[in-house]
């Protein structure tokens, strides 16, 4: 009887079932965020044929260069796992291989963090020469802390179990 409302935590699976599973969750997440950085970083890339960023002040061009190689370092860590996968699969280290694409993909949201921030500086700069601009991207960039870290990282502490 004891044994009928024991409530287990978890799911009863290998580790490399775990590591399947947490693969496949991964690959639809870093889809997503891969997206997204080829979308931006693709627009920045044509930028520099405009006419128009002859224009640009020196300060512009330069928010616009370390956007650039922000939004190429954040393409190259969002497609970091899957390179990573194509390299070790089938040595049977999927766990590990899981681990070091987590970590890649979440290099990969920091910079890209960076890089949209670095972005919407550039276009506020040049749309407006507003003394706002700086409070309003300062706003973004709490709301993209807000959905990206600060409340995932409460919902994890939240709901962990700590048995």
């Amino acid at each position: 009887m004891a044994q009928a409302t024991e409530r287990r935590s978890g799911r009863d699976e290998t580790e490399d079932e775990r590591a399947d599973r947490m693969w496949s969750e991964l690959i639809q997440e870093v889809r997503v965020a891969q997206m997204g950085v080829q979308i931006l970083f693709g627009f920045l890339l044509t930028v520099v044929f405009t006419p128009t960023y002859a224009d640009l002040g020196d300060t512009e061009q330069t928010i616009y260069i370390v956007t650039v190689v922000l939004g190429a370092t954040a393409t190259g860590a969002l497609i970091g796992p899957v390179s990573l996968h194509r390299l070790v699969s089938g040595r049977r280290i999927k766990p590990r291989a899981v681990e070091w694409a987590s970590r890649l993909t979440f290099v990969g949201l920091v910079l890209l963090l960076a890089t949209t921030t670095a972005s919407l500086l550039l276009i506020l700069r040049v749309a407006t020469r507003n003394g706002i601009v700086p409070w309003l991207v300062t706003g973004v960039v709490l709301w993209y802390l807000l959905c990206w870290f600060v409340l995932p990282w409460w919902v994890r502490h939240r709901y962990t179990s700590h048995d």
